[in-house]
């Protein structure tokens, strides 16, 4: 594992205990999942909750004004969100700007990959006030 891949997981790392303190500050329960990405099971990085409502989230932090997720990535936070009865969401926190919520339906897509840009995260996205 190079060193700028190593930042990049760190970065993605800390926005994801970020948003766990976030979601427990706001009287959601939320845990990390351990092991996500790197196990044949599909699974997303956070799963959050309240007696309403269910979220399985990607969550990924980026310094680019576009964020590039695999297909892959996207089918199976579907899949598990389906299995599970939770609502699949990416969240993208751009550098010096807020998480941004965005429901998988709303993601760009191309031949090889979604994408979620700052332009429709601000469109489309839901802040975490608006979220809650």
């Amino acid at each position: 594992m190079g060193i700028a891949h190593s930042r990049r997981k760190s970065k993605g790392s800390a926005a994801e205990r970020d948003l766990i303190h976030k979601f427990w500050a706001n009287g959601w329960a939320a845990v990390r999942v351990a092991g996500s990405g790197s196990t044949h099971f599909p699974s997303p990085d956070i799963l959050v909750g309240n007696n309403l409502k269910k979220l399985a989230l990607e969550v990924k932090a980026t310094k680019d004004a576009k964020k590039y997720f695999p297909k892959e990535e996207i089918k199976n936070l579907k899949f598990f969100a389906e299995k599970f009865g939770a609502e699949p969401w990416v969240v993208i926190k751009f550098d010096r700007d807020d998480y941004y919520f965005i429901s998988i339906e709303d993601l760009e897509e191309t031949p090889a990959s979604f994408i979620a840009s700052l332009e429709l995260a601000r469109r489309k996205g839901l802040l975490f006030e608006d979220l809650l």
